[in-house]
């Protein structure tokens, strides 16, 4: 019998850089809010338990996403405390969990049934890579055969490093049972003072648990922070559509 499958949305992003009022996971794209385009496809994968993590303000977040439940990361300290919020509606679920960026719509079913293959084979943190024209900007992925060993971001790399062109997408799968206690046990020592998610491979690994990452189409992986890059993903989906 197949493991049931939970996602988590990180949906407290503003729409500052966008020069919106409008929270970031409701810009559209292709008119229809970004946070629904993930909806859909998560629908499709029969995806079982949906929590969009917001901000104390998501009202609107909230009533887009409905009828699935919303939690509120109160202060935004980081993408591994935004999923920590969400721990609570997962209590005791024992399947496998998607953490996705809001603001990453193109995604599709079939690059997330690969991850979740990847975790079956006793992972228990999968992350998406992808290989873009310019990796400059992006956390690499260090690995070893099939296991992912560390993330590493590009003004940590060594010069060596920074010619691998496999980078992390942002999107992982964790084994449900072992998310929230690998979250617990990330630190915020650092210039930030927050909690990042990528530490969780450090801390998994330091758990004695195995990591691993697959590979997706450089164009899932797009995400959108301005309006030009909204714009670029508008562009995307309806190639997208014009091919199938």
């Amino acid at each position: 019998m197949s493991r049931e499958i939970g996602a988590i949305i990180l949906g407290a992003g503003k729409g500052t850089r966008m020069k919106s009022d409008l929270p970031k996971v409701l810009m559209p794209v292709d008119n229809k809010p970004m946070i629904r385009h993930i909806i859909d496809t998560l629908e499709e994968l029969k995806v079982k338990k949906i929590v969009t993590v917001i901000a104390p303000d998501g009202e609107a977040v909230k009533r887009e996403v409905a009828p699935y439940p919303t939690c509120i990361q109160e202060k935004q300290l980081g993408t591994g405390h935004a999923v920590l919020s969400a721990c609570d509606h997962f209590r005791g679920f024992t399947g496998d969990i998607l953490v996705i960026f809001g603001d990453q719509p193109l995604y599709t079913k079939e690059s997330m049934k690969k991850m979740l293959k990847k975790r079956a084979e006793g992972f228990s943190v999968v992350c998406m890579g992808f290989r873009p024209d310019d990796p400059a900007r992006y956390g690499r992925l260090i690995m070893d055969g099939e296991e992912l060993k560390r993330i590493v971001e590009f003004k940590d790399a060594t010069d060596e490093e920074k010619k691998i062109n496999f980078c992390n997408s942002g999107i992982m799968c964790f084994e449900g049972e072992k998310l929230f206690s690998i979250l617990s046990a990330i630190s915020n020592d650092n210039a930030a003072q927050e909690y990042y998610l990528t530490d969780a491979v450090e801390i998994a690994l330091r758990m004695g648990l195995k990591c691993s990452a697959v590979e997706c189409p450089v164009d899932e992986a797009s995400a959108a922070n301005t309006l030009e890059e909204l714009a670029l993903l508008e562009e995307l989906i309806k190639k997208r559509k014009s091919q199938n």
